[in-house]
């Protein structure tokens, strides 16, 4: 990828810039220029897109997001030491990369995009599945987004994409298949990063769905789902009594056997579940 952009080695850049991860930022680098490259084209056709990064660091991904075509890149990082490297990037790509220097819990940057917009980010792992939520739940459906590419934890991976009865099925599973069709299209081990972390890697790529797979207020089936999540191990008769009424009823009017656990619950029922709570 050097000889591509012209820039130098990552490992380089990081020196230069005196770049060393911040734990409590969730900071562990990509260095190796081949992967960010396939992660890229991971992502699907970039030429006429824009794409948003999260947490680029030393620009790695960035990186390989231009070179595979993005029509233009927003980067969004929250460590400031990153902003010159990123700088340098944006020299050698004029007017095809944005930087902004804030907290992407914060921004609101689809007014800086055009569509189609593909989100493409090596997520800090400390507010990795907040944003995943977030772009999964926004008040009108479509989102601005076409498509989300994003690294985790491998467990949190396998959370997104786990199906009922499973060890990693949850609420996440939910919200994700929900509106989305999600899977993993790569792994990756701990030394493939600066510092290794102590747990295995993996690329989950979402593709949007226009219209929910099943009908159902976004607010309330989050609700249903986290009070049904929130105590797995037990009957749901008990884990939704906070929804108040006669709660075996309204589990028995949607098929669903009071006994029964979240973990056995598939996510047309919680939909329907989720109407039945809406109605009453």
């Amino acid at each position: 990828m050097a000889t591509i952009d012209g820039l130098p080695p990552l490992r380089e850049v990081i020196r230069a810039h005196d770049l060393v991860a911040k734990k409590q930022l969730g900071q562990n680098f990509l260095l190796d220029l081949n992967l960010t490259a396939k992660i890229a084209r991971l992502a699907g056709d970039l030429p006429g897109c824009d794409v948003l990064e999260v947490g680029p660091g030393p620009g790695g991904l960035t990186r390989g997001l231009l070179a595979e075509g993005a029509r233009r890149v927003l980067v969004v990082e929250k460590d400031p030491r990153c902003v010159p490297a990123l700088e340098e990037i944006a020299a050698t790509y004029p007017g095809r990369l944005e930087i902004v220097q804030g907290d992407a819990l914060e921004l609101d940057v689809a007014a800086r995009l055009k569509a189609p917009i593909r989100v493409v980010s090596n997520l800090p792992y400390n507010v990795g599945t907040e944003l995943l939520i977030r772009w999964l739940s926004p008040a009108l459906w479509p989102p601005f987004w076409t498509s989300l590419t994003l690294m985790f934890q491998k467990e949190v991976a396998e959370r997104i994409v786990a199906k009922p009865r499973g060890d990693h099925y949850g609420r996440l599973a939910l919200l994700a298949q929900w509106r989305a069709e999600p899977k993993i299209v790569m792994h990756l081990p701990p030394e493939a990063f600066t510092p290794a972390p102590r747990v295995h890697s993996a690329v989950v790529h979402l593709t949007r769905l226009e219209a929910p797979r099943f009908p159902a207020d976004a607010a309330v089936l989050s609700r249903v789902t986290a009070m049904a999540f929130n105590q797995r191990r037990k009957m749901l008769r008990s884990s939704l009594k906070g929804l108040g009424g006669d709660v075996e009823g309204l589990l028995e009017g949607v098929g669903i056997t009071p006994t029964q656990r979240a973990e056995e619950i598939g996510l047309e029922q919680f939909c329907a579940l989720a109407r039945a709570v809406a109605a009453r």
